[in-house]
């Protein structure tokens, strides 16, 4: 019997070895997790985002228009002085123009010159029909007196054949015949001498004004302008050289180019600060503002900057990003460096804060892993569940879920050794 006893005490305790044993085996093969539970924190947001120096404003190079370019000297962002040089006229082609320009001052010299012989012999012309208009006004005027003479000369004739010979009707209607005669005399004179005087009068008007001759000698003198121009361009051997110091900011025009009638190149105005441009996404627009403080570090300088966005809207080229602007302290900045902005916003403070790894997400939900504890087949153990959040707010480290599928008292699972699903069973490192 004691041996009995003996034995079955023996196979109890080898019993509890095997079980002992086999839940380590189990327990170890767990994946083990580490835990967070949710804290009251305001989630901060950081902004930073690259950008380059811009000039404050700009000012226009322009040049004779129609030239070719040989070879552009200066690249975007190149610092010039005056009097330094930017680009070369083809002076092969500037040849070329300068007698296409002579040749038209020639044509329009000879129009100034048929214009003006036409002129002359009109003049004559006109002289010498107002003499001639003069010489019958003189004849129409001699003959027309004449006839009226003469028609005066038979009315009086009849006049004294009536007195001398009595009242006979014959007589009588020889002076009325003459009366008539002479009165239509004098005014076929007066009609006459009018038209001739008319003809005078009209000879006598001034000419009509044409600008025919003053539109050639302006575009005469217009084209010998461009013409001393090019000569001065040719005098300088093509050479174009700045106009007042700058950055050049952008070129309009390169070797082979026509010079257009607008501007060649653009140099930064120095009268202005420079300016740091930064484009945005929509998530980084959401916590930067129009007038807030930024922190600006410019490369190659050593000191951070403290200055206001003085401008920012959607950008004309990207619709879907933010262009904002912020002046420079005075003779900071050269346009072409780049920069970069940084901007903090504290946000609002949320209850329930997790750290940003421990939350998932998967198409349209997010979701967290929640440590809780039930009977196993070896006793008390703790499994995974997943239970669906909303997230209200977030940043690369922390993010805020709304209450109610989680608590304050909740253990969110924020690692594990393996990976792990729901209604796993894991180990839990306690804190």
């Amino acid at each position: 019997m004691k041996k009995v006893i003996i034995g079955f005490a023996a196979f109890l305790a080898f019993m509890v070895i095997c079980t002992l044993i086999s839940k380590s085996v189990y327990a170890y093969q767990l994946p083990m997790v580490s835990t967070c539970q949710p804290e009251s924190k305001c989630i901060e947001h950081k902004v930073e985002a690259e950008g380059i120096v811009v000039a404050g404003g700009e000012k226009t190079v322009t040049y004779l228009p129609g030239l070719r370019i040989d070879s552009v000297l200066v690249h975007v962002g190149d610092r010039v002085e005056e009097g330094d040089e930017l680009f070369l006229v083809d002076l092969g082609d500037l040849k070329k123009l300068m007698e296409e320009k002579q040749n038209e001052i020639s044509k329009v010299s000879l129009q100034i010159n048929a214009i003006l012989e036409n002129q002359a012999t009109a003049q004559q012309k006109k002289e010498l029909e107002l003499a001639r208009a003069r010489e019958d006004y003189d004849t129409t005027s001699r003959l027309q007196d004449t006839q009226v003479g003469r028609a005066m000369e038979s009315y009086v004739q009849a006049e004294n054949d009536l007195e001398e010979n009595g009242g006979e009707k014959a007589l009588k209607d020889a002076l009325q015949s003459a009366a008539y005669g002479e009165a239509d005399a004098k005014a076929a004179r007066d009609e006459a001498v009018k038209q001739a005087q008319r003809r005078v009068e009209d000879l006598l008007l001034p000419e009509d004004i044409t600008t025919e001759l003053e539109t050639a000698r302006l575009e005469q003198a217009e084209l010998s302008d461009e013409l001393q121009e090019y000569q001065k361009v040719l005098d300088s051997q093509g050479i174009v050289r700045a106009p007042f110091d700058g950055v050049v900011t952008k070129i309009a025009v390169g070797a082979g180019d026509r010079i257009p009638d607008t501007a060649v190149l653009l140099l930064s105005d120095e009268s202005l600060p420079c300016q740091l441009k930064v484009l945005l996404d929509q998530e980084q627009k959401k916590y930067i503002s129009l007038g807030d403080e930024v922190f600006i570090r410019l490369e190659g300088k050593s000191r951070e900057l403290e200055e206001k966005i003085s401008y920012l809207a959607e950008s004309e080229g990207n619709p879907e990003r933010y262009e904002a602007l912020i002046p420079l302290p005075e003779g900071t900045g050269v346009p072409g460096a780049s920069g970069v902005v940084s901007h903090s916003e504290s946000g609002e403070k949320y209850r329930l804060c997790l750290p940003a790894d421990a939350v998932y997400s998967e198409k349209d939900r997010n979701y967290v892993y929640v440590l809780k504890e039930r009977e196993g087949i070896l006793g008390q153990e703790y499994y995974v569940d997943e239970m669906n959040v909303k997230v209200i707010d977030k940043n690369d480290n922390w993010a805020a879920i709304e209450e109610g599928a989680v608590d304050k008292e909740s253990r969110i699972i924020l690692s594990a050794t393996k990976e792990i699903k729901k209604g796993e069973t894991v180990r839990w490192e306690e804190e």
